[in-house]
This record gives structure tokens, sequence and C-alpha cells, in this order.
């Protein structure tokens, strides 16, 4: 299994609607390496949700319940969506502050690659997240 940072932000898509919505497919990515991430993703991987431009947090956890397929959205086969569902509400949102001020997690995507919309999140870099929300990982 792999790990996922995906952002929205919550006046577009918020955490409570996808939670509404119970599954959703992410679309629109129009970043190379953001749809190489999303064509990456497996049935089961675990995906953070982050409120990006309002809130600056991490808020839930998702998991890829269908691998990457042509983005509806767009005629052009270079684009992919993956569909998502909800997992849980984070118990403590993890906010970018807190991240960025972690050493362990100075090669986060999120924290490197600040632009990239669907980044990768490496097995240690999980635990802390987790960590930091008040989570166990299993």
């Amino acid at each position: 299994m792999a790990y996922w940072l995906v952002k929205s932000e919550p006046s577009k898509y918020s955490w409570d609607q996808f939670e509404k919505d119970g599954k959703t497919h992410w679309d629109g990515v129009r970043n190379y390496a953001a749809r190489n991430n999303l064509r990456a993703m497996k049935k089961g991987d675990k995906v953070f949700y982050y409120h990006s431009n309002e809130g600056l947090e991490i808020v839930g956890l998702a998991e890829v319940v269908t691998p990457a397929y042509q983005d509806p959205t767009t005629d052009d086969a270079n684009w992919v969506v993956v569909d998502l569902s909800p997992v849980r509400r984070l118990k403590k949102p993890v906010g970018l502050a807190t991240i960025k001020a972690d050493p362990r997690l100075t090669d986060l995507d999120l924290v490197r690659l600040g632009r990239l919309s669907v980044g990768a999140v490496k097995d240690a870099e999980y635990k802390v997240l987790m960590e930091l929300a008040g989570e166990k990982v299993k």
C-alpha cells in the first residue's frame, strides 16, 4: 500500500462535502507530476485530504477505490482521475505550520513542492503525520 496527499480548497470541495458525498472522482488535475501520482495510485492506497488556501491543514484520511481512468472533464487522453472515498476525519487536524516545523517531514512533497496538488507520502512520513493527528498507525 502507498500513501498520498491531495489538496482541495474548502470553498471548492471541503472534507464535509466529501463525507456527505461518500465518494468522488479526483478530477481537473492539469499538472504532469500530479497526474503521474494519480496514475500510480492503486485501489486501497490511503490518501490524506488537505485543505489548501483556507485552513492549511490535513483534515481527513481517504482511500483510493478506483485506480486511474480517463478524466471525464476532458477529451484529452493525457489526463486521468481516481475515485476516492472518505475513511475518517482525523482526530486532530495537522496544520502546515506544524508540518513545516517537524524535521522528520522536510522531504514531504507538501513541503518541498508546495504547489503540487497530488503528492506522494513516504511510509515514515505517513506514520509521523498520523502521530501528529493523534491517530494510531495500523
